[in-house]
């Protein structure tokens, strides 16, 4: 396989079997292709779209996230700390991020749709103007991150602490209010 690869389309393609190290692939698509348990240190995906993929568990290490898209892909326990951190740009839509860690990630504006991220750790993540648009948050943790701005509206499941987060601006709907609340003994009706 290239060192540079642009403009293909790979379906169904087992890329844990592939050394994929320092590879950079620019406006690439990839339908229902496994990356499970790959080896993508210092890889290079820019302004690609995945389809219906498998990176589960995937080692990640200075992999270069830049305007991607992942749809209907189960990414569980990824470390996305772990990528470089230069131009990292991702949107995710009907994706499975359960067990991932966004440990200091600055991702700004990134859009969550429709996604399951149960366990998922915010720990000083910047998701300033995040879209968690239904989204299932059951045991999401946030600590510490600045969620000023973000839309929770349509989100299910989250719960964290006022106090230990920047909210300014956040959204929520109504019926996330007791369980931001909780910590204070407050009842809210809804």
């Amino acid at each position: 396989m290239d060192q540079y690869i642009i403009d293909q389309t790979f379906k169904e393609v087992n890329f844990s079997e592939v050394d994929l190290a320092q590879k950079e692939f620019d406006q690439c698509e990839f339908h229902n292709c496994i990356f499970t348990n790959a080896k993508l240190k210092s890889t290079s995906f820019s302004e690609c779209i995945f389809h219906n993929c498998d990176w589960s568990m995937a080692a990640i290490p200075m992999t270069a996230l830049r305007k991607v898209q992942f749809k209907g892909c189960k990414l569980l326990g990824l470390h996305f700390e772990d990528c470089d951190p230069f131009l990292f740009a991702v949107q995710f839509e009907d994706c499975s991020l359960a067990y991932a860690t966004f440990t200091k990630v600055v991702m700004p504006k990134t859009v969550f749709k429709s996604c399951l991220l149960e366990e998922v750790a915010f720990i000083e993540t910047n998701l300033k103007e995040a879209t968690f648009d239904n989204c299932q948050m059951n045991r999401a943790l946030f600590e510490k991150a600045n969620l000023e701005g973000a839309d929770f509206r349509t989100a299910k499941g989250f719960k964290f602490d006022l106090d230990n987060n920047k909210v300014t601006g956040a959204k929520f709907s109504l019926y996330a209010l007791p369980h931001l609340l909780d910590k204070y003994g407050i009842e809210v009706d809804t």
